[in-house]
């Protein structure tokens, strides 16, 4: 008799442990939890996890300025590229700057598309890097900076 009435005492302490735990949402794996927006008002939204963003360049050797039409041309090239690649993508004029071999600084106007993708394979990242050497070659670049993932990549 002590037996049971020892498992039924244990069983109404899991049932009372259980009841009185506080209720979380349930986050698909990894959903919410490292980016710290849990059970917010965006769990079980779709979501894009992947960015690429390639910095178009408004100058050659730093200081010769590309014509403005040409620039745009690019500018929309990538636009529509990035678009059809990830689905849609924006565009940001920006200032970038860096110190030449004579420790001059050299800034220059640049323009950043960037899109978000819902996954990111080996063929999207080649495509995007394929872009990058022509746009590097067609107007004449050291390199063009590609960011993906927030990591930064010169393509040489």
């Amino acid at each position: 008799m002590k037996k049971k009435n020892g498992l039924i005492g244990l069983a109404l302490l899991v049932i009372l442990v259980f009841l009185t735990a506080p209720v979380q949402p349930s986050l698909s794996a990894g959903e919410g939890e490292s980016n710290g927006i849990g059970a917010s008002a965006l769990s079980g939204q779709f979501h894009l996890d992947h960015q690429v963003k390639i910095y178009v360049p408004s100058t050659v050797n730093g200081s010769t300025p590309i014509p403005k039409e040409v620039h745009d041309q690019y500018v929309d090239q990538a636009l529509e590229k990035f678009s059809g690649w990830f689905g849609g993508a924006t565009a940001v004029d920006g200032q970038g700057a860096w110190v030449d071999d004579s420790q001059k600084l050299i800034k220059e106007n640049v323009t950043i598309v960037y899109a978000f993708a819902e996954k990111l394979d080996k063929t999207a990242i080649n495509q995007v890097v394929d872009y990058a050497e022509a746009m590097k070659k067609e107007l004449s670049q050291s390199a063009i900076s590609l960011e993906v993932d927030g990591r930064m990549y010169f393509i040489e």
